[in-house]
């Protein structure tokens, strides 16, 4: 829909909300490519210096990354993922997988109180996406799919607070991924579907415990862990601590779980 036509300033503003919006949405997920200018211009029914204006403010506060002979693609949802994964790019991997266990885990136990029906559904089709994009061998589907699903999750918390954290943080998330992926065989797959049964059938200590163990199987080198059985025990002992942490808050979670669509 073309928009109004005020003073220049306040329509260079027009079209940043604009284009922030179709990001901020998902209709523009980070990675992909964004419509070309002229096709923007014809969108938007404004000037061509208008949305080049638009799109280099975008690209200047870390949303958009301008590719000369590409294009331009969404690197970060809002400003602040750009600052995210500005600052914590080269943040210490045992640091950032503490900060997930912190986060995820806390998230799948509320997820297990609160779901509802349409976050099942939204994470069963996040999971099937991850499991086809790995037997596919496709690494960057597969790194946005596995993002997709651990926010599905965090989502599923309603706690606006943790959600928006997380979302922010996914770009960070997203580089751990894929400095993690390795060889995409089957024995080398990160089975999730513990978490989504504990989610499904209300279980939230399984949910947590399961939740918080995944970042500890990750980056192995990197974290300076031993063999595959040596990290499945360490993440079962750490997810544990993060679990028996997070029960003194669990009083009256059960009236505050959201009352629609519960499965």
């Amino acid at each position: 829909m073309p928009l109004s036509s005020p003073r220049r300033s306040a329509l260079s503003e027009q079209v940043i909300a604009a284009l922030r919006a179709q990001i901020a949405s998902g209709e523009w997920p980070v990675g992909t490519r964004i419509p070309t200018e002229p096709e923007l211009v014809e969108q938007l029914g404004v000037a061509r210096n208008t949305v080049r204006e638009a799109v280099r403010a975008l690209a200047h506060n870390g949303l958009l990354d301008i590719r000369q002979g590409s294009g331009t693609y969404v690197v970060a949802t809002s400003e602040l993922a750009g600052v995210m994964q500005r600052r914590f790019a080269a943040a210490d991997p045992r640091d950032f997988a503490e900060l997930r266990v912190a986060l995820e885990s806390t998230a799948a136990r509320l997820a297990a109180q609160r779901r509802t029906d349409k976050d099942l559904r939204l994470l069963e089709q996040a999971l099937g996406r991850r499991e086809s994009a790995w037997k596919a061998g496709d690494a960057e589907s597969f790194v946005l799919a596995d993002a997709t699903f651990h926010l599905a999750v965090v989502a599923a918390s309603h706690n606006t607070v943790i959600t928006e954290v997380y979302a922010d943080l996914g770009e960070v998330l997203r580089d751990w991924l894929r400095e993690d992926i390795g060889e995409m065989s089957p024995q080398n797959d990160l089975d999730h579907h513990a978490l989504l049964r504990a989610i499904v059938e209300r279980d939230p200590e399984t949910a947590a415990n399961e939740a918080g163990g995944i970042p500890y199987m990750c980056r192995p080198a990197l974290l300076g862990e031993g063999d595959r059985a040596e990290r499945e025990a360490r993440a079962a002992a750490q997810s544990g601590r993060a679990g028996q942490a997070g029960r003194s808050g669990q009083a009256g979670e059960a009236a505050r779980a959201p009352q629609a669509e519960r499965g």
